[in-house]
């Protein structure tokens, strides 16, 4: 998952190639959500997480999807560039959706910990292109194809050594009809509800934090060297917040654990903008945190819809559910630098503690009906 934020973390050095517009480099961030989109939707039209065997289709993504990250040093223009960007998202629905599928058939009782360590890789994976910026002397060269390396590198490691667990999921034939079973389960409609008000919020954190932090630091005079580390440390805390996350929900429950972590980036979110252009150290410190919590409820999502949906349609409706969360990230990607443009940063990432707010209110919901 390194590649999903390759040409985010190099954009400046992409735009002096082909000069696109500010709104149009956003793109090169917006493509890959909404190419995850389309092939999150193709999956679970056609089940593939489900009829495929996870190895095989996991192996194969990741290995095109390698490719067509690197295809963007070789693209003429920024069209073509966003282009491979969509087609590097729609490759990597192969590799998300399965891979938790994946964890889950080895773990009963620690599930929540064992898919919060895939979405803490994750997390870091998504990190790295900013770790590798920092390197000295990095360009854009050396960030796309080491994340292309790291993909390929993960899925011959899955091609060769994974196995399923003791506790598969049932393979199940083609249905037409699968989706929609699923849309209408009420209590995987619910945990889908409370995931995409999760979404609404982290992917415009990872995408913008870096943006945010830079003009932070530049307003304060200070800091400006470490923005690529700090940035790289924001996304790479919610590693451990994964972590911590599987352990809490493990031990208090899934929907109190989601809730107590949307309730903490929901404050973050609100906080950050009055801390702009203070102390770079400081900003950096709440960043952090707020990295931290807001993805520690990512994998419990995930998990509560492996112990909600039907057996025979989990990989479809984990497929479902990041299909529909990462086209709603796609609104807040594209809408907070234009938010940031009309009442600046100190006050553009307000508007994500609505998805939060909504999503306690899915999760409290599911709650109640599982007391009732």
């Amino acid at each position: 998952m390194s590649l999903w934020f390759t040409a985010t973390a190099v954009s400046d050095d992409l735009a002096a190639r082909w000069d696109p517009s500010a709104a149009g480099a956003g793109w090169l961030a917006t493509a890959v959500n909404l190419g995850f989109v389309a092939g999150t939707a193709v999956a679970a039209i056609l089940n593939l997480a489900d009829i495929l065997r996870s190895r095989l289709y996991f192996a194969a993504a990741a290995a095109l999807a390698a490719l067509a990250n690197a295809g963007v040093l070789a693209a003429p223009g920024f069209g073509e560039a966003v282009a491979l960007r969509f087609a590097t998202g729609f490759l990597l629905a192969g590799v998300y959706p399965p891979a938790m599928k994946m964890a889950a058939t080895w773990f009963r009782s620690a599930r929540g910990l064992a898919i919060g360590t895939i979405v803490g890789a994750l997390t870091v994976g998504k990190a790295t292109p900013y770790l590798l910026k920092a390197l000295p002397h990095a360009g854009p060269e050396q960030v796309i194809l080491g994340a292309s390396a790291g993909a390929l590198a993960a899925g011959l490691l899955v091609l060769f050594l994974y196995r399923d667990g003791p506790y598969p999921f049932r393979r199940g034939a083609f249905s037409w009809g699968l989706a929609a079973r699923v849309v209408r389960h009420r209590e995987t409609r619910l945990a889908t509800a409370g995931y995409l008000g999760h979404m609404w919020e982290l992917y415009a954190m990872w995408a913008w934090v870096p943006a945010f932090l830079a003009a932070s630091s530049e307003a304060a005079g200070q800091g400006g060297g470490y923005v690529e580390l700090a940035s790289f440390g924001a996304l790479a805390a919610g590693g451990l917040g994964c972590l911590w996350g599987g352990w809490a929900a493990d031990r208090i429950g899934r929907e109190r654990l989601v809730n107590r972590a949307m309730a903490a980036s929901g404050l973050c979110c609100m906080a950050i903008g009055l801390l702009f252009g203070q102390m770079f150290p400081l900003v950096v410190a709440v960043t952090l945190v707020w990295g931290f919590f807001v993805v520690a409820d990512s994998a419990q999502f995930s998990a509560l819809v492996t112990e909600l949906a039907p057996p025979e349609a989990a990989g479809t409706a984990l497929t479902l559910q990041t299909c529909a969360g990462f086209l709603l990230a796609s609104v807040t990607v594209q809408g907070i630098p234009r938010v940031a443009e009309g009442v600046g940063w100190r006050w553009a990432f307000a508007v994500l503690a609505l998805g939060p707010a909504a999503g306690i209110a899915a999760i409290n919901r599911l709650r109640r009906g599982a007391s009732g």
